[in-house]
């Protein structure tokens, strides 16, 4: 969707795709860390400076200088693409392309916003939205050990929000969100997946910093993660049986695909497959 809009301004033309999974055709001179036939992916994160604050303290998916997969670099919507190993990610020869591709950018999303937050097992983590990213938000945060509560505007979700290991729902469309979650309890950490203004708003008070500063509460970012990122939320997925659900769609479907996405009528992540 990005790529559609040039929200990067990598330009066109633009081949799209930032989860990507394959195997090694070539490999470029001077590269040792790969060899042909080596099963690989791809994120968000498609490069970096190696120089900048980010990249120094390690957090090469803040570079200042980035490089991202479908959208400043040619990306995955092909038979073939190029990767720089540099940010190349380990796959498993044996795990199901298809589940794990979107690992590389939904799921590690996910993965870190809880990982880095270091929140102690046994709190409440309240996660908003159901879709690509909330439902592998909320696998994660049982699976870590939280309390969950799932925040959607559908109550029909409910069902399956519990299927995934939430513990609580909040039906958004039902009044106040933030009221709602008070009466359970609240929460330690909200993870906010679709942040729409009339869902996000009221768990923070509409962001008012008097709040936030009252309350001793902060707001913080996680845009994806490196490509160590994703080989610790691999490892994790496959240890823990964390379920990616997804569609899959031909190549030559790639419109439908994508229209069906914006629609919301994808159940929660579609693939596109090699026919």
């Amino acid at each position: 969707m990005y790529a559609q809009h040039n929200g990067m301004g990598g330009g066109f033309p633009m081949v799209p795709g930032h989860e990507i999974i394959g195997k090694v055709a070539a490999v470029g001179d001077g590269v040792t860390t790969y060899k042909e036939g080596d099963r690989i992916g791809a994120g968000w994160h498609g490069g970096h400076d190696g120089t900048c604050q980010a990249c120094k303290k390690g957090f090469l998916q803040m570079c200042s200088s980035p490089v991202v997969n479908g959208e400043t670099q040619q990306g995955g919507y092909g038979e073939y693409v190029l990767i720089q190993a540099k940010a190349a990610v380990r796959v498993p020869a044996h795990v199901d392309a298809a589940k794990y591709a979107p690992m590389l950018c939904a799921g590690v999303t996910a993965f870190n916003a809880l990982r880095k937050m270091d929140i102690p097992a046994g709190e409440t983590v309240a996660v908003q939205g159901l879709g690509g990213v909330g439902h592998m938000a909320i696998q994660y945060a049982n699976r870590l050990g939280y309390r969950v509560v799932a925040i959607s505007r559908d109550g029909s979700k409910e069902e399956v929000a519990r299927e995934l290991g939430a513990h609580d729902y909040v039906d958004a469309s039902k009044g106040d969100v933030g009221e709602q979650l008070q009466k359970l309890g609240g929460a330690r950490l909200i993870i906010v997946t679709a942040p729409t203004a009339e869902v996000a708003g009221p768990l923070l008070g509409a962001w008012q910093a008097s709040f936030l500063l009252g309350k001793g509460l902060s707001v913080q970012c996680w845009p994806g993660g490196h490509n160590g990122d994703s080989e610790d939320a691999i490892v994790f997925t496959e240890r823990h049986n964390v379920d990616c659900v997804i569609e899959k769609f031909p190549l030559s479907k790639a419109n439908e695909a994508y229209s069906a996405m914006l629609s919301g009528n994808v159940r929660f992540k579609g693939v596109l497959v090699m026919e």
